[in-house]
């Protein structure tokens, strides 16, 4: 896998920064009693198997909180680790720790959450061609985030949003009055872009590589339309430059092997960023010394 660079610093600054808001607010009444200042070493652990990922989130967490927390990482985004596995260890000002403990572990268990599902998908398909691919259905305010543990789970991002990739859908057909109307106008518009046209029949299939866009959504086709799709993009690729095609819709763990098998070269998954399930991770104070 290719190194994968996380988000701008300043994304993962201003999503911190209104994280630790929405918790900390006006001040931790909890340990507002306590002597904070005790210095406390503590373990984080993944409790369950998963991909990790949020490293830079964490961090960002206790950066913002206190100058003197120490993080040393054991695991890097991307590993596959064990349940029971410490993945590392904070240091610093105990308040300061408690304070951020939630939220820094928030987004460890979000984004590796979605790491984690990710890469079930990626293993699903291994051993064909498809390439497993995210959507634009993400938790908002969490879009680059979730995008970049999609890549941790060994998959690759769809477009980030509107303004960096066509994908004319049913409405937009509808708007425009055809599919080749609605690819003509976007080529013309936009002819460095890459261009996708929904299509949710095979009829709409043909009409749509006639038009010659980029890529074909095939949206909730069974895995016999998508065949069928395939062989017709094949017989037609002397015909010009090679229309790539995407298979979506109704598409899980059980049956994403047999729609790779039918030779299409991508498959989104929405569900790798809005289904997916937190994963399990802890914080243990391992001692506790004066200031």
């Amino acid at each position: 896998m290719s190194e994968i660079q996380p988000p701008p610093a300043s994304d993962i600054r201003t999503i911190v920064t209104r994280a630790l808001a929405e918790d900390v607010g006006n001040g931790d009444l909890t340990t507002a009693f306590m002597d904070s200042d005790k210095i406390a070493e503590g373990q984080i652990c993944g409790n369950e198997e998963a991909i990790l990922c949020g490293s830079a989130w964490f961090n960002e967490v206790f950066r913002q909180l206190h100058p003197k927390i120490k993080i040393q990482w054991h695991h890097t985004d991307g590993d596959r680790i064990e349940a029971g596995t410490i993945i590392c260890k904070a240091t610093g000002p105990a308040g300061a720790l408690l304070s951020g403990e939630r939220t820094a572990l928030n987004f460890l268990q979000i984004l590796s959450g979605t790491a984690t599902v990710t890469r079930k998908f990626v293993d699903a398909v291994n051993g064909t061609k498809t390439k497993i691919l995210d959507t634009r259905k993400t938790i908002p305010g969490l879009r680059l985030a979730q995008k970049y543990a999609v890549q941790c789970g060994g998959a690759e991002n769809h477009r980030i949003g509107l303004f960096d990739g066509i994908l004319i859908k049913e409405n937009h057909i509808l708007v425009a009055g055809s599919i080749a109307t609605a690819v003509t106008l976007a080529r013309k518009k936009m002819p460095n872009v890459l261009i996708e046209v929904e299509a949710e029949t095979i009829p709409q299939a043909r009409e749509a590589l006639e038009a010659g866009p980029d890529r074909i959504l095939l949206d909730n086709m069974t895995i016999e339309m998508c065949r069928q799709a395939v062989e017709m993009r094949n017989a037609s690729q002397g015909q010009g430059k090679r229309v790539q095609l995407e298979a979506s819709g109704g598409i899980n763990l059980g049956n994403v092997n047999q729609v790779a098998k039918t030779g299409v070269d991508y498959i989104s998954i929405g569900a790798i960023t809005k289904h997916m399930r937190a994963i399990d991770f802890s914080m243990r104070f391992t001692s506790i010394t004066p200031r």
